[in-house]
Parts: C-alpha cells; structure tokens; sequence
C-alpha cells in the first residue's frame, strides 16, 4: 500500500539521481546517505539547487547543535506541517519523531499545539503565533512564552525552526514530492495516525 503511494505520482520538481549527477549533487547527496542510510525525496528534489539543499542542511545541522532538545525541534516540525497541511513533512517527522522518543500521544498532541510540559507548550504556542502573524507576535505571546522559562535564545531557535520547516513545508507543496515515508492520518482520526 505505501509503496503504491510512493510511486502514485511523479514530482513536479524532478528528483535526482544521487548516482547520475554532477559532482557537486553527488557529494551533498551522498552525505544525506552516510547520515541518514538513504536519500528521502524531498532531498532529492531540493538537489535541483545545491544552494537551497545546502541551505536546508546547514540550518538543521546548526539547529542540532543549539538549545531545543532533538524532541522539541520535531514537536515544533509537526505542528508547522500541521498548520500549513504538509503531508510529506508530517509523514517525515512522525517518523523522525519517533525516532528521537515521542511516542503516538505525544505525536498527536504536538500536531495539535498541546504539551504536557509548559516550556514545550509555550514554544508550540509561540509556533502557532510566529506562522498566523508572519512573525508579529503579540506582547503577551511573548511574555507567555518568557513566564514558560523561554529566554531570548530559544524564543530565537524556535524561530529559526518554525523558518526551517516552512521552507520544508512549502518546497514539498510546491514540489508535490512523493511520499517515502509513511504517510500520516488526519487528526480527524482515533489514533495520532502517525503509522511507522
């Protein structure tokens, strides 16, 4: 069944080969490999610009080594894929998700803005706020999110995440990138729908 969804549709932006390209393709593509042990689609596609590709890797590796927990970084993932109806991103990190220790409530609570701590719910609230303002936050977001424990450095993160995943969420709309990843059920659903 996933595979069918795999190849339902080509993407609008055709994928590259990571074996059939130029050698500078090659060598971001190959990297992705050796992190990952395999090259998603999405990563595929985006190789059309090695500029943006390097751009998309350079900010998360950066991201990684910042002040969000791995957690927090896909909480902040999903509720953006949420909010801008990515599929392929929300497919992406329930997956990823679970790989850095959410379990299925937690996936689903994250998709829908909520945390059980209040660090973790004031960052996705502040998500929330940052993609319905286009970045103009009002004062009590702000002091909400101070009052949760959020100082300057990851009210800034969360910032640069929510950036980072718009760029992901936009591209794969765009693109209309073909699943590989499991694909996420509607919220609609009794389960988180995040299948892995």
């Amino acid at each position: 069944m996933q595979e069918m969804e795999r190849n339902r549709h080509m993407s609008r932006i055709e994928l590259i080969d990571p074996k059939q390209t130029d050698e500078t393709r090659e060598a971001l593509l190959q990297g992705i490999e050796r992190k990952m042990g395999r090259v998603p689609n999405m990563m595929r596609a985006m190789a059309q610009s090695p500029a943006a590709l390097n751009i998309y890797l350079t900010m998360g590796n950066l991201l990684e080594g910042g002040v969000l927990t791995a957690q927090q970084r896909e909480q902040i993932a999903l509720r953006t894929a949420e909010l801008n109806g990515c599929r392929y991103c929300l497919g992406a990190h329930c997956a990823i998700g679970k790989m850095v220790g959410l379990n299925e409530d937690t996936l689903r609570e994250s998709r829908l803005g909520k945390a059980e701590d209040s660090e973790t719910a004031a960052m996705l609230e502040l998500t929330e706020a940052i993609i319905a303002t286009r970045g103009g936050v009002s004062e009590e977001t702000l002091a909400n999110a101070r009052a949760a424990g959020l100082d300057a450095e990851k009210i800034t993160e969360v910032l640069a995440a929510v950036v980072l995943n718009i760029f992901t969420n936009y591209f794969n709309q765009l693109a209309d990138t073909p699943m590989d990843f499991p694909v996420a059920e509607p919220l609609a659903a009794d389960a988180c729908g995040c299948q892995v």
